[in-house]
């Protein structure tokens, strides 16, 4: 609908809303980034750019807790235990 309307953003925003509630847990290499729901992945890299948890949550339009339990499914999957390993893990 948004395509329609000529509000690529939008749909783009759409899309990945849409992937982000869709996602499964896949049995892959948990030090593996294709392990992350795009929902995670966009709140890792906030966090891991030096954002706190309630701008996190205010840009991506979540609660505080929200973004605490997307946490802790990207510290799992990625075996990591702090937001420095997260930083090195997702820039390099």
């Amino acid at each position: 609908m948004f395509d329609e309307l000529r509000a690529r953003p939008w749909g783009e925003r759409a899309r990945t809303e849409l992937l982000a509630t869709g996602e499964r847990a896949r049995r892959r290499d948990p030090t593996s980034l294709d392990e992350l729901t795009p929902q995670e992945l966009q709140i890792g890299m906030l966090l891991a750019d030096g954002h706190t948890t309630r701008e996190a949550a205010a840009k991506l339009f979540l609660s505080p807790k929200t973004v605490e339990y997307h946490l802790r499914n990207v510290y799992r999957k990625l075996g990591i235990h702090s937001r420095e390993e997260l930083a090195r893990e997702l820039h390099d």
